[in-house]
């Protein structure tokens, strides 16, 4: 059983953004560090397809108990001829997401790619903030994604944001295994 944060001190809300690469990466980073303390980790991720993508992280996850990893997106919106695809998988995940918010046994729960589905459209800021905000005392939230909502910026403890110099996708290099996932 892992050990919730020190009495008085409550969980953190941490937001990375930007339009750089490394938000997920820095969230997962986060991930194995509180695995490694013994801190119950889930991570929930809104894009990501199980049926079509295959990352390391989840392969990774299989060997560390306390780190749970669900993809529970279909893929990426421009891959799909309607947004109603998008829009019921943003919906369903969010069920999950408030499922796992409202959970005292999760310690850190990272919604990954969260801000992509406020920013367009599929979830409302003012359904998600009352969730994040009202979690068990001790629960740290990481939420990752571009375009992240003022209001969420603004509740946040810590905001990171990634900013693009220079990336090879730019250049025609194709994503990498072990690399981009």
């Amino acid at each position: 059983m892992s050990e919730p944060a020190p009495t008085g001190r409550p969980g953190l809300l941490l937001v990375n953004t930007g339009d750089g690469k490394g938000k997920s990466t820095a969230a997962l980073g986060l991930a194995l560090r509180a695995a490694g303390h013994g801190l119950r980790v889930v991570m929930l991720q809104f894009m990501k397809d199980p049926d079509t993508w295959h990352v390391g992280e989840w392969l990774a996850a299989e060997h560390l108990p306390s780190l749970t990893i669900e993809a529970l997106g279909e893929g990426f919106t421009w891959e799909h001829e309607t947004l109603e695809i998008d829009i019921a998988a943003a919906r369903h995940a969010w069920e999950r997401c408030r499922a796992v918010l409202s959970d005292p046994s999760v310690d850190v729960a990272i919604i990954d790619e969260l801000n992509y589905v406020i920013d367009y459209g599929f979830l409302d800021i003012d359904e998600v903030l009352p969730s994040i905000l009202s979690r068990p005392r001790h629960q740290h939230v990481v939420v990752t994604g571009r375009n992240a909502h003022p209001r969420l910026v603004e509740a946040a403890d810590t905001v990171t944001e990634m900013r693009k110099i220079k990336h090879a996708f730019d250049e025609g290099v194709p994503a990498i295994k072990g690399i981009e996932f």
